[in-house]
């Protein structure tokens, strides 16, 4: 039986889900904490991206259970003649639920959203150690057609 999966913007009560769907692989273990209570710099990001209309935090739930998050955030650009893109990030879904097409769910639906939002690009990034998550961005046909580079300050 394939669940009827929706997607709303996040409330405060949902962080605590959000932060334990972020803890739980291998990658988000070593670089978040989840605790109770919550550490308060979760609280702020929370309180940061909601107050701004450009980025956008949802969750895939089914029925009151949150399955999947993500978060969007729109920028203009003077690049493409001032167009705007979409970069998705912080796409994780229930470790129970895993390969059940929530996260094809939510990165559909964050497409569409950006469209009505004007954008003509949506872009994303991955952590070459997620091999699995690489093939299933291009699956949904995402182009690693540039080399993304970071620096930890």
């Amino acid at each position: 039986m394939e669940l009827e999966i929706k997607i709303r913007v996040a409330t405060e009560k949902d962080l605590d889900r959000i932060v334990e769907m972020l803890a739980d692989d291998t990658l988000g273990r070593h670089r978040e904490l989840y605790e109770q209570p919550l550490p308060v710099s979760y609280i702020k990001a929370f309180k940061a991206i909601t107050s701004d209309p450009n980025n956008e935090l949802v969750v895939a739930y089914h029925e009151n259970e949150i399955l999947g998050v993500q978060q969007i955030t729109f920028t203009p650009y003077i690049t493409h003649q001032g167009g705007w893109r979409a970069t998705i990030e912080g796409v994780r879904t229930l470790s129970s639920q895993r390969g059940t097409g929530i996260g094809s769910h939510l990165i559909k639906w964050a497409i569409e959203r950006a469209k009505e939002r004007g954008c003509h690009l949506v872009q994303l990034t991955t952590d070459k150690q997620r091999e699995d998550a690489l093939r299933f961005y291009q699956r949904l046909g995402f182009n690693p057609s540039h080399e993304g580079l970071k620096m930890k300050l």
